[in-house]
């Protein structure tokens, strides 16, 4: 269990690492895997190749000087001392003698018929492979190393070696009669084929490097591609996923203002009906009262008494009308669809030190030029609202409207120095502050309450961008 336990976590860091790194280490291993492979093939074919061709070459040459002194090898079947003295005289000089380290002549039935070592001549052997091989007629050439000599003669020479077997030909039969055992030292050799293996190697590694790092720039340039694609891919993962996360808060925020608009629409009839019924509904109820008494219709009433019946009566219906006009100004919004925020601004505050007859102190910096009809609406109805409950709860004093910009954000502040107020004591139908918070938000902004004494302040801000978009 503990062994599965760490495979996987062994598993889960190899994908976690870049698809270069990944390449770097397989491809690597593969790599070099297969530059030993190719390599050890490939000096195996040079060595054998070249060994073979010094081998024929030597051979070729031995032949040509030893197969002269012979005798008809198919009717002699031993030398006589003329044949052997003549071999050593042979073998003892010329480019050979220097190079040559033994010195074989075998017969078919395994009998040494002559040889460098004079206590072998004459001895009988059992044939081994290669002398098996050269009787069958091909050339045996086999290199040996100074640690893989195997015989007296051999170490004594304290050189590396090339063993050749020569089957040496009847020359107008063709068939072989004897085989030449020959070992020619070979130290040039050795050194020719150092650097024949040398040079191998260093060809297979810099072709394996060569086409490795080509390989690897290749994959690193893919790896970085996909890396940034995937970084990008995540990046946009995020801000889709923030973009979801914002779109259900708005729409929360919108199921909830479309609720509170629903009731505040409800609560705001009723309160039309309510200010309809106990102002200018009951002065025209009185006027009409007024109109039915005694002292219009009878002739007897003295002429100034009827004046000031008919003076009182036009004062309920004056009071009225005005009580009629002050509604029709609250509920009616003025020409704003071409107007500036400064002009709106002004407006708002102007009628409502008209209505109420106390002063207001407007600041605004930085307003910005272009204003969406939702936004500009959102901005009146806000400094509107707020400036009644000051009036209304604060009693009017140190009114003020500040305005500002700050970036892609407009912030609108109306403040008074009442005596302030709790506002998680505020009821939740309270059509005032529900109705301002339904309308900011419902635009994107936020709304803020600080109502700790002395005064009161409320805040809204919106962004430019939702403005213009709205």
């Amino acid at each position: 269990m503990r062994f599965l336990v760490r495979a996987d976590d062994l598993i889960r860091r190899w994908n976690s690492q870049p698809l270069a790194r990944q390449f770097l280490i397989i491809g690597g291993s593969v790599a070099a895997a297969a530059m030993l492979v190719v390599s050890a093939f490939v000096t195996s074919l040079i060595e054998e190749a070249v060994t073979r061709n010094s081998a024929a070459t030597t051979a070729l040459y031995v032949d040509s000087v030893i197969a002269p002194l012979l005798p008809d090898m198919q009717t002699t079947q031993v030398l006589d001392d003329s044949v052997a003295r003549a071999l050593d005289e042979t073998l003892g000089q010329g480019a050979l003698g220097d190079r040559l380290a033994s010195f074989r002549l075998w017969r078919a039935d395994g009998t040494v018929l002559y040889s460098s070592e004079k206590a072998m001549v004459g001895q009988k052997f059992e044939l081994g492979p290669e002398l098996t091989t050269a009787f069958d007629g091909d050339m045996v050439a086999r290199f040996m190393p100074l640690d893989e000599a195997d015989g007296e003669t051999e170490r004594l020479s304290n050189s590396p070696l090339l063993e050749i077997y020569n089957p040496l030909l009847q020359p107008w039969s063709g068939e072989v009669v004897a085989v030449s055992e020959f070992h020619e030292i070979a130290d040039e050799f050795q050194q020719s084929l150092n650097r024949a293996r040398l040079h191998t190697w260093l060809a297979v590694a810099g072709f394996t490097l060569a086409f490795f790092i080509a390989l690897s720039a290749i994959v690193l340039r893919g790896s970085r591609t996909i890396e940034k694609q995937r970084q990008a891919l995540g990046q946009r993962v995020e801000e889709l996923s923030a973009l979801l996360a914002q779109n259900e808060a708005l729409r929360g925020r919108l199921r909830q203002a479309s609720q509170r608009a629903t009731a505040l629409n409800e609560t705001l009839l009723r309160r039309i009906g309510a200010d309809l019924h106990d102002g200018p509904a009951q002065l025209v109820a009185y006027a009409s009262l007024r109109l039915d008494s005694n002292k219009l219709v009878s002739p007897s009433t003295p002429e100034d008494v009827r004046e000031r019946e008919i003076a009182a009566i036009k004062g309920s219906l004056d009071e009225a009308m005005n009580e009629i006009r002050t509604l029709c100004s609250g509920l009616v919004l003025p020409q704003i669809e071409t107007a500036g925020l400064r002009e709106i601004l002004e407006r708002c505050v102007r009628a409502h030190e008209q209505r109420t007859g106390t002063t207001v102190d407007l600041s605004m910096i930085g307003p910005p030029i272009r204003l969406s009809a939702s936004a500009k609406i959102c901005i009146y109805r806000f400094v509107q609202e707020a400036l009644n409950n000051a009036y209304r709860h604060g009693g009017g004093v140190a009114q003020r409207v500040t305005q500002s910009t700050n970036g892609d954000k407009i912030t609108v502040e109306v403040a008074d120095g009442g005596p302030g107020f709790d506002p998680g004591e505020v009821q939740p139908t309270s059509l005032g502050l529900a109705g301002l918070k339904g309308r900011v938000e419902s635009l994107g902004g936020t709304f803020e309450i600080n109502a700790n004494a002395p005064g009161t302040i409320v805040r809204m801000a919106l962004g430019l961008e939702e403005m213009e978009q709205a």
